[in-house]
C-alpha cells in the first residue's frame, strides 16, 4: 500500500534520523581531533625540531588511545541491539555502560607503564637521540589523559546509543577551548607561568582531558532521560559475563583500528628516518587528513548505532537502509574533502606554519605533495571507515579485522617501505602506500557488506 501523501518515507525517515546523529558525532571527533591539531599547531611555532620531537610523541601515545577507543566503541552497538530488542530497557544498558569503565581501566594500566619508557623505545626505532628525549618529556605529561579519554569514550558510546550524542560535543567543545587556552598559557609561559614548551603543551592536553570527562558524567546525572539509567551507580562491581561479551566484540574492533592507526604511526617513523623535513611535514598533512576523517567516522558512529537498532529488531530493510545512507553521506563528504586538498593545500598548510618563511620553504613543498595523495584517497577513506560502522552495527566484527591486518600490514606498509627506500620515492612513496591500503581495505569492507546483508530475510 503506498504511503499517505503526508506521511514520511523510510528512506527520508532514516536519512533524517541518521543526520541528527551524525553530525554531533562529527562534530564531536572534529572537535576532538582540532585537539591535538592546536597541539600540533603549537609546536609548529616552536619550530620544525620541536614539531617533529612532538610529532614522534604523539604518535607513540595514539595507538593505545586508538585501541582503547576500538575496544570501547563497542559499548554503542551493545546498548543500541538492546534497545532496538527492549526500548525501555535499564538493566542491561547499565550493566554493558559499567563494564565500558572497567575495561577502560584495565586497558590504561599497561600503556600508561610502556608510554612511561617512551625515550628508549622511540631511539630503538631509530629515531635520533635527541628527538626522543623532548618527545619523552611530552608524552610524561600527556600520558595521564589515557584513562580519562577511555572513560570518556565509553561514555561517549553509550550516550551515542541512546541517540543523545549532544552532551559528548558539549564535553568535546568546552575541552578544546581549555586545551587551547592551557596551550597558549604553558607552551610560551604567559600570565606569569613558566614556558614549558613540549611538556606545556602535555598538560594542557591532561588538564583539558579530565575538564571532557567531568562534563559528560556532568551531563549524564543531570540530564532526564539519561538520569534514569543511573549509570553510576555501583560502577565498581564487576560482571564477568558482560564483560566478556563486551571483549569478544570489542577487542576485534580495537585491532582493526590499531591495525589501520598504527600504519599511519608507523609512516611517522619512516618519515623520521628520511629526514627532519619530511617528519614535520608529514605531521602537517595527516592532521588535516584527520580533520576530514572525522566526518565519516561520525556517520561510521551513527551507522553502528542505527543498524545496530533495526539489527535488534529484527528489521533487515531497516538494517540495508540505514548502512547505505550512511556510506552515502561518508563518500559524499570526503568527496568535498579531496576538492578542497586540490583546490588550497596552502591554505590549509599556513594555520600550521609560515608559509611564507624561506626557512619553512622545504617542509611547505613537502606537505603540498602529502596532501594531493591524500586528496586522492579521501573517497576510499569515507568507504573504509562507513563501511566498517556498518559491520559493527551487525555485530560484525572478527572479519573486518582481518581485513585490516591484511590491507594496512600486508599491503600499505611493505608498499610504502619499498617506494620510499628501494624506489627513491621518499615520503611520496610512504604515502602512497598508504593511499594503497585504504582502498584494498574499503574494497573488503564493502564486500562483506553486501554479502551479510543479502543473507538477511527479505521480510
Amino acid at each position: 500500500m503506498p504511503q499517505p501523501a503526508d506521511h514520511p518515507s523510510p528512506l527520508r525517515e532514516e536519512f533524517v534520523a541518521t543526520l541528527r546523529l551524525a553530525w554531533p558525532l562529527a562534530l564531536t571527533n572534529v572537535a576532538q581531533t582540532g585537539m591535538t591539531a592546536t597541539d600540533v599547531m603549537f609546536m609548529g611555532w616552536l619550530g620544525p625540531d620541536r614539531l617533529a620531537a612532538g610529532a614522534l610523541g604523539t604518535n607513540l601515545y595514539f595507538p593505545f588511545l586508538i585501541l582503547g577507543i576500538g575496544f570501547l566503541s563497542a559499548v554503542a552497538p551493545m546498548v543500541a541491539r538492546e534497545l532496538g530488542r527492549n526500548a525501555h530497557s535499564v538493566r542491561e544498558v547499565r550493566r554493558t555502560a559499567h563494564q565500558g569503565f572497567w575495561a577502560a581501566m584495565i586497558l590504561s594500566v599497561p600503556s600508561l607503564a610502556i608510554l612511561w619508557n617512551a625515550g628508549p623505545i622511540l631511539v630503538a626505532f631509530g629515531q635520533e637521540p635527541r628527538l626522543a628525549a623532548d618527545a619523552t618529556s611530552y608524552v610524561r605529561a600527556m600520558m595521564w589523559s589515557l584513562p580519562l579519554f577511555l572513560l570518556f569514550v565509553a561514555m561517549r558510546a553509550f550516550v551515542s546509543a541512546l541517540e543523545r550524542p549532544g552532551a559528548a560535543l558539549a564535553a568535546v567543545l568546552v575541552a578544546f577551548v581549555v586545551n587551547a587556552g592551557a596551550n597558549y598559557v604553558l607552551v610560551f609561559g604567559h600570565f606569569g607561568f613558566p614556558r614549558l614548551e613540549l611538556v606545556g603543551s602535555g598538560l594542557a592536553t591532561t588538564i583539558a582531558v579530565a575538564v571532557m570527562f567531568a562534563v559528560i558524567a556532568g551531563v549524564a546525572l543531570i540530564d532526564r532521560r539519561m538520569r534514569r539509567y543511573h549509570v553510576f551507580g555501583r560502577f565498581w562491581r564487576a560482571d564477568g559475563a558482560r564483560l566478556v561479551e563486551l571483549t569478544r566484540l570489542g577487542l576485534p574492533l580495537g585491532l582493526t583500528l590499531f591495525f589501520e592507526s598504527s600504519v599511519f604511526y608507523a609512516a611517522v617513523f619512516l618519515m623520521g628516518i628520511i629526514g627532519a623535513s619530511s617528519l614535520a611535514a608529514h605531521s602537517i598533512a595527516i592532521q588535516i587528513a584527520s580533520l576530514t576523517f572525522m566526518i565519516p567516522l561520525g556517520l561510521a558512529q551513527a551507522a553502528s548505532v542505527r543498524v545496530g537498532r533495526a539489527f535488534g529488531a529484527e528489521d533487515a530493510a531497516g538494517v540495508r537502509r540505514a548502512g547505505w545512507i550512511a556510506f552515502g553521506l561518508g563518500v559524499g563528504a570526503m568527496a568535498i574533502a579531496a576538492l578542497v586538498m586540490i583546490a588550497a593545500p596552502r591554505l590549509l598548510i599556513s594555520a600550521f606554519m609560515d608559509v611564507a618563511n624561506p626557512a619553512n620553504a622545504e617542509v611547505v613543498g613537502l606537505a603540498v605533495g602529502f596532501l594531493a595523495i591524500a586528496a586522492l584517497f579521501q573517497l576510499a577513506d569515507g568507504a573504509q571507515a562507513t563501511g566498517s560502522g556498518m559491520l559493527r552495527g551487525l555485530h560484525d566484527t572478527r572479519v573486518p579485522m582481518i581485513y585490516a591486518l591484511i590491507g594496512y600490514w600486508g599491503v600499505g606498509l611493505p608498499l610504502g617501505a619499498l617506494l620510499a627506500f628501494r624506489a627513491g620515492w621518499k615520503g611520496v612513496g610512504i604515502w602512497t602506500g598508504l593511499a594503497a591500503a585504504l582502498t584494498v581495505v574499503a574494497i573488503l569492507m564493502v564486500m562483506r557488506w553486501i554479502k551479510l546483508t543479502r543473507a538477511l530475510p527479505r521480510a
